[in-house]
């Protein structure tokens, strides 16, 4: 079946009718809670590399270590594709709601199982297969907030607020989920300093991912089901059967129907999760290993990009809405492939804590804009009735190829000293092919039917 013929039988545009304020808000602050629980779990594991690395990976090659442990990031990321098959196709036929609930509480409760893991000085080198495991099903869970919670916010919206949820939801939930996190490393290295934190600190770190699965259940209560799909099934029920598509299989419908639109998509959303992990996501690594910044001034450091990085998503998710979608993905290609590079060396000059804060902002202002429009630019190319499986498939590809660049970057430069400018070489390739997607796209805004 052609994309023409799918997309002939969805609903015209409505934007939200019938969806009030309070069912707008709740689905606006679902959304941006259960990213932002989804991506503190994540970001746990980035503020204790340098731990987890000596009690699960150890070498005795400090960067062979740290290595291994994002190479562990990069197997969750891996198994993200298959949760958003999984979770994706429930949502597509089931209702976004009832998958954001099961894969919000998988993800809090697969965190905090790490902290209950023996090490490999009490049991050995099974210590590093058993967190190789755990990781990968929490990547299933994460695959599966993505699918639910990147579509019914932006489903729930009006459109002249579209572009502005897709930066609140994507790079506000980040910000969110990495605030909590730099928040909690500050508390539990102070309740556990120096050596206690490598015996029982990481562990507690872990422990908080339970708290995400417990404030998302409550927050889920309220939450009302995507206007959009429920006006789908209403459809689907009024009609013949025959005038309105409700795919059996969205999985499959979105391989055969829809593959240059999924290839082309990546190409952004790669683009975009590259930016942010060699930005947000390496950072706390970047200042304790190139800048040897003291614990202090890490945590301070982390919790001002948080909140950079919100203040960047919703400046050019917005943007989005008023020069368009590939407008804006063209002007942030730019930005990156000229400022990334000088922000790179810069931190690693950075020889007191005024420049490392703003050589830091620097990073993760431009970084975090890369995919600020990318969730309803996802949203705006597929139909109803494939939009969960479509959008999440195409963010988690995305990303996992972007979660892949710290581990890629760790193993090519070698020596700690060289990273700064591997960072830069990536950085420059990486917008290069940004930036060809972004040429390529078609503009999609109002698109969302």
């Amino acid at each position: 079946m052609s994309n023409d013929a799918i997309t002939h039988v969805e609903p015209v545009e409505q934007g939200t009718m019938g969806v009030t304020k309070k069912q707008f808000r709740s689905a606006m602050l679902a959304s941006l809670l259960g990213w932002s629980f989804d991506l503190y779990d994540l970001f746990l594991l980035l503020f204790v590399a340098p731990t987890i690395s000596l009690l699960f990976f150890p070498t005795s090659s400090p960067t062979l270590s740290l290595a291994a442990v994002y190479a562990s990031f990069a197997v969750t990321l891996l198994m993200r594709p298959l949760g958003s098959a999984i979770f994706g196709s429930y949502a597509d036929k089931n209702g976004r709601k009832r998958a954001m609930i099961v894969s919000v509480v998988g993800v809090g409760v697969s965190t905090a199982a790490f902290g209950l893991l023996p090490t490999v000085p009490q049991i050995g080198f099974m210590a590093a297969v058993i967190f190789l495991i755990l990781r990968l099903v929490q990547g299933v869970f994460v695959g599966g907030v993505v699918a639910s919670t990147h579509t019914i916010g932006t489903e729930s919206a009006p459109p002249k607020y579209r572009g502005l949820m897709s930066g609140l939801i994507g790079g506000g939930g980040a910000g969110l989920g990495a605030l909590f996190a730099s928040i909690t490393f500050a508390v539990v290295s102070a309740l556990f300093p120096g050596e206690s934190f490598n015996e029982w600190g990481w562990r507690v770190m872990f422990f908080t991912g339970i708290l995400g699965a417990v404030a998302g259940l409550f927050v889920f209560r309220s939450l009302s089901e995507s206007p959009l799909w429920t006006q789908l099934r209403e459809e689907k029920k009024e009609s013949d059967q025959e005038t309105v598509v409700v795919q059996k299989s969205p999985v499959k419908t979105l391989f055969t129907s829809y593959p240059r639109v999924l290839l082309i998509n990546v190409m952004i959303i790669a683009g975009g999760g590259s930016a942010y992990y060699l930005t947000s996501g390496f950072i706390p690594t970047f200042l304790k290993v190139v800048n040897e910044a003291a614990p202090e001034v890490v945590s301070g450091v982390l919790i001002a990009s948080s909140i950079v990085t919100i203040i960047s998503a919703l400046l050019f998710g917005h943007l989005s809405e008023v020069i368009g979608r590939k407008k804006t993905f063209i002007l942030v290609g730019v930005l990156n492939i000229i400022g990334l590079p000088y922000f790179y060396l810069a931190l690693g000059d950075s020889a007191t804590t005024l420049s490392i804060y703003l050589n830091t902002m620097g990073l993760v202002f431009l970084g975090n804009a890369a995919y600020a429009p990318a969730l309803i630019f996802l949203n705006e190319r597929f139909p109803t009735s494939i939009r969960s499986t479509g959008t999440g498939l195409s963010w988690n590809i995305g990303f996992a190829i972007g979660g892949m660049m710290p581990t890629f970057v760790t193993l090519s430069s070698g020596t700690i000293e060289n990273i700064p400018h591997t960072l830069m070489y990536f950085s420059i390739v990486i917008f290069a092919v940004y930036l060809i997607g972004a040429l390529i796209v078609p503009e999609t805004k109002g698109n969302l039917k």
